[in-house]
């Protein structure tokens, strides 16, 4: 008998969790890495359930999820859930599959994964919550993998790229204002921070009449009974903006090496956060009141946009010249070397 693929997934990331002695064993007498191959196999076809939901909720496909969503979890049927499962089964099965492919070396792509995947496991029933039946808790297994895989990936150091002490230290001379491309990326997140603070004042219903006509005009989605906007604003608004205040430190801060792998997770989170923020605020299942104006659906959707770009422009940055970001060495020898000595 087959068992479904989300208590597979529990067993092996069980297994994996209690330490290595049991994949070390297995190693024995099968390939390396063949049992994290395993794992990401699994969870890319948990993807497919993801995608086939999004489907059948758009009409293109049918007789496939109705009876789920009825006995099991009907807030899988909202707009906001629509667009996390399109992006599971799109962006996250990419990853998985990548990363199979390159399982000797997936560090960042990981990390982008873990990043994205703590907003799908808030996937929480909203207006639905009346209505939660037994079903709703096989996500808890799925919650808890993310929060080991990242624990275990930002435990383990990083592989940097060998540079030349002199290069590290030019590069950690150089001020903020010397350096054009991370002093625009500093302004960027500040304007990012302001507009993520308007918005989580807007959905704490702050009396101002510039929150009052933003609500009203731009972005009526944050009202939207469903309360997946308005908890979002409120994640952004305690989780990010803080974030951002550590990273703004790290581009004016030279040797902060953890920017190269936070960068890479915040991307993940914002690039899905917004993908399902903006997709919800114009899908056809929000009520036509709560979507994007039609007249205001450039300003709003830019500035969505923007605020997911900044993030994944960030790491690119990180990742391509991490020279200011790495540990000084001494003169004449490389960051390679003084990792062997």
């Amino acid at each position: 008998m087959r068992l479904p693929a989300e208590l597979w997934v529990f067993l092996l990331s069980l297994l994996i969790t209690q330490g290595n002695t049991i994949c070390q064993t297995v190693e024995l007498f099968l390939p390396k890495y063949l049992c994290l191959s395993t794992v990401f196999a699994e969870f890319a076809f948990i993807c497919m359930v993801g995608l086939t939901n999004a489907l059948e909720q758009d009409g293109y496909i049918s007789g496939f999820m109705a009876f789920y969503l009825k006995m099991g979890e009907p807030h899988l049927s909202a707009a906001y859930a629509v667009m996390m499962s399109y992006w599971e089964g799109i962006v996250h099965f990419i990853l998985f599959i990548t990363i199979i492919h390159r399982i000797k070396s997936y560090r960042s792509l990981a990390l982008l994964w873990v990043g994205s995947e703590y907003l799908y496991n808030c996937l929480f029933p909203g207006k639905y919550g009346s209505n939660i039946r037994p079903a709703f808790w096989r996500n808890a297994p799925l919650l808890l993998v993310p929060f080991w895989a990242g624990s275990v990936l930002l435990s383990r150091p990083r592989e940097m790229p060998v540079v030349t002490a002199d290069k590290i230290a030019a590069e950690q001379r150089k001020g903020l204002l010397s350096r054009p491309v991370d002093l625009i990326l500093s302004v960027l997140l500040l304007g990012a921070m302001a507009f993520t603070v308007f918005r989580g004042l807007v959905v704490l219903e702050c009396p101002l009449d510039a929150c009052f006509n933003y609500i009203y005009q731009f972005e009526p989605y944050l009202k939207d009974p469903v309360g997946f906007p308005r908890v979002m604003m409120l994640m952004y608004l305690f989780y990010s903006v803080p974030l951002m205040v550590i990273l703004i430190y790290g581009l004016t801060t030279p040797g902060c090496g953890w920017m190269l792998d936070l960068t890479i997770f915040f991307a993940g989170a914002m690039a899905q956060a917004q993908w399902c923020h903006i997709g919800a605020s114009l899908h056809s299942r929000t009520p036509f009141t709560y979507r994007v104006p039609t007249d205001k659906w450039w300003p709003v959707i830019s500035l969505n946009v923007l605020l997911a770009a900044v993030p994944a422009v960030l790491a690119l940055r990180c990742l391509t010249s991490p020279a200011y970001f790495m540990k000084p060495v001494p003169k004449g020898q490389t960051n390679n070397d003084k990792k062997k000595k």
